[in-house]
């Protein structure tokens, strides 16, 4: 694993896929000022200061587009998940891949794909995370409520160097056997963070909502809706109520 630190940049994914042909599997970019930072849906990620988490790892598993490489979000968001318990706290994901402490929002995680002619070269899994942050910068983000690491904590800092290395560490460390296993390899964990599971939701997509009781997590990491007695297998979108 080998580590390229910025100072600052736009986003780390975009100069991870801007850079991918230079850079060996299993690159770390990171950042101390992301001023661009992008999540899913191309939503923008604020950047809360040098002392939060910017970090994409770049990944070349194959030279074809495997099914696995969608759950690689979710394999990190239990990843993340298992530290922030080690630090105490008592962590839920939102599917697919939210992490969330006391109902707020602590980290984003984003997985691109790179193509080049239309052959897949590999992928780019950014994650941000909240670890340092005054309340009153919290409130710039407004279109959800979010927390961080201190805060919730109740400690004045969190050091940035040793939770970036638990979590590469813990990354890595089953890394290869996700890839074999596939989501099923993560599936009790995973399930067990999700608090929204036998109660009503709503999922908007692009185009679309579905509403009904978010019935189960399938074993390729859908989320499985009761629609009135119907089940719906959704492989995207964004999850309200519950």
């Amino acid at each position: 694993m080998k580590i390229i630190h910025l100072d600052k940049i736009d986003s780390t994914n975009s100069y991870a896929k801007l850079n991918f042909d230079k850079f060996d599997d299993k690159t770390v970019v990171l950042a101390d000022i992301q001023t661009a930072g992008r999540g899913r849906y191309d939503r923008k990620w604020v950047d809360l200061g040098c002392g939060n988490l910017f970090l994409s790892i770049v990944l070349k598993p194959s030279n074809d587009l495997k099914q696995v490489y969608a759950c690689l979000p979710q394999y990190l968001a239990v990843v993340l998940s298992n530290i922030l318990r080690d630090y105490g706290l008592s962590p839920s994901i939102k599917w697919p891949n939210d992490v969330l402490v006391n109902d707020a929002k602590i980290a984003g995680i984003l997985c691109e794909s790179v193509m080049r002619k239309n052959i897949f070269q590999g992928l780019v899994l950014g994650i941000g995370v909240n670890l340092n942050a005054q309340k009153e910068n919290l409130a710039k983000i407004t279109d959800k409520t979010a927390t961080s690491l201190n805060i919730e904590l109740g400690c004045e800092y969190v050091d940035k160097q040793v939770f970036t290395e638990k979590l590469l560490y813990a990354f890595f460390e089953n890394y290869d056997k996700f890839l074999h296993n596939g989501f099923a390899y993560i599936k009790n964990e995973y399930i067990k963070s999700c608090k929204f599971l036998g109660k009503d939701i709503c999922v908007k997509g692009f185009r679309d909502e579905t509403a009904g009781i978010a019935k189960d997590i399938s074993n390729t990491g859908a989320l499985v809706v009761d629609c009135q007695g119907k089940d719906v297998i959704l492989t995207m979108g964004d999850i309200f109520g519950g």
